[in-house]
C-alpha cells in the first residue's frame, strides 16, 4: 500500500469521523422521525452530489458495470437502513448509548475483512482496537444501567446493533468497488435511498420552523455529501483494521458535543475513556507498535 495514499486516507477517515459526531445533535434538533430524517438526508444529499459530481466531471458513461452497480445498491440499502435504525436508537436509548453500541462497527468490520477480504490485522492495530474500545465503556459505563428506560432503553441498543452490522456490510461492499469515484459511489447510493424511503417519509409533518429545516439541509449536504466524499475515499486507501480504529473519534466527538450542547457533564472515568479513544486513534495514525517481551528461543543465551 502506497504510504502517502495512507497518510491522506487516515487524515480523510479523521474527518469524516468528526463530523459523524455531530450527527446526531442535528438529528435531535430537525425534530422529524427517523424515516422522514433520513429521507431529507437523501434528498438533499443526492442534490449536492450530483451538483458537486457535475461540475468535476465526474457524470461518465460506463463507470459501472452490472456487478458493480448491483453492489453498489446493496451497499446503499444497508447504508440507508443503517441512517433508519441508528436514528431510531438515538431517541430510544440517548445519543451516548446509542453511540456506544454502534461503536461496535469496528469488530464487524475487522471480522468481515478477515472472513471475505482475507486481510490479516496487525497485533498492534487489533491491541489499539481493543484499548479504544475500552476506553468507549469508561466513557458511556454500559454497566451503569439504573436509569435505563426499559423497553425502550432495550430496543434502542438493539438498534443500534443492528446499524452497527449494515455499516459493517456497506463498508465491506464498498471496498469491492475500487477505481469508482466515492463521490458517483456515494450519489448512486442516496438517489436509491430517497426512492426507497419516499413511501414512508410523512409530509404532514414538515418542520414548521426555518432552524430545523436548516438541520435537514446540512444533514444532507454537511454530513452527507462533504462527510461520505471523506469517508469513502478513506476506505478505499485504508486496510479495514485502521478504518476500525479511527471510528473511535466519532463517540469522542459526540460525547464532547453532549457536555457543550446538552451539558452533560464527564466525570473522571469518562474523562480517562476519551483520553483513551484519542491516543488509540494516534497509535494506528502514527504506527505505535507495542512491545512485549518475547520468550527466550532453545539454545539462546
Amino acid at each position: 500500500m502506497n504510504p502517502a495514499s495512507e497518510r491522506l486516507g487516515l487524515a480523510q477517515m479523521a474527518a469524516a469521523m468528526t463530523l459523524s459526531g455531530t450527527l446526531g445533535v442535528f438529528v435531535l434538533e430537525s425534530g422529524q422521525s427517523a424515516w422522514n430524517v433520513v429521507f431529507f438526508r437523501c434528498v438533499f444529499g443526492a442534490l449536492s452530489l450530483f451538483l458537486y459530481c457535475w461540475a468535476r466531471g465526474l457524470l461518465k458513461p460506463g463507470l459501472f458495470t452490472a456487478k458493480t452497480l448491483a453492489l453498489a445498491l446493496v451497499a446503499g440499502a444497508a447504508l440507508v437502513l443503517n441512517w433508519v435504525l441508528l436514528f431510531s436508537a438515538y431517541r430510544l436509548a440517548s445519543i451516548s448509548l446509542a453511540t456506544a453500541v454502534y461503536n461496535v462497527q469496528p469488530f464487524f468490520l475487522i471480522g468481515l475483512g478477515v472472513l471475505f477480504l482475507g486481510e490479516r490485522p496487525t497485533r498492534g492495530k487489533l491491541a489499539w482496537s481493543v484499548v479504544a474500545f475500552a476506553g468507549l465503556l469508561l466513557v458511556l459505563r454500559l454497566t451503569d444501567t439504573a436509569g435505563a428506560g426499559g423497553a425502550a432503553y432495550l430496543s434502542g441498543l438493539m438498534l443500534g446493533l443492528g446499524a452497527a452490522a449494515l455499516y459493517g456490510v456497506t463498508a465491506i461492499i464498498v471496498k469491492r468497488l475500487k477505481g469508482i469515484p466515492p463521490q458517483v459511489l456515494a450519489l448512486v447510493q442516496v438517489t436509491l435511498g430517497a426512492i426507497m424511503l419516499l413511501p414512508m417519509a410523512d409530509f404532514n409533518a414538515l418542520p414548521a420552523a426555518p432552524l430545523q429545516w436548516g438541520y435537514l439541509v446540512a444533514l444532507g449536504v454537511i454530513h452527507t455529501c462533504l462527510m461520505y466524499i471523506l469517508m469513502y475515499s478513506a476506505i478505499q486507501k485504508l486496510p479495514t483494521t485502521s478504518t476500525a480504529a479511527l471510528s473511535f473519534i466519532y463517540p469522542a466527538v459526540a460525547i464532547m458535543l453532549d457536555f457543550a450542547v446538552y451539558g452533560h457533564r464527564m466525570d473522571a472515568t469518562q474523562v480517562i475513556g476519551v483520553a483513551l479513544i484519542f491516543v488509540a486513534a494516534a497509535g494506528v495514525s502514527l504506527n505505535w507498535t507495542w512491545r512485549l517481551p518475547g520468550r527466550a528461543r532453545p539454545g539462546a543465551v
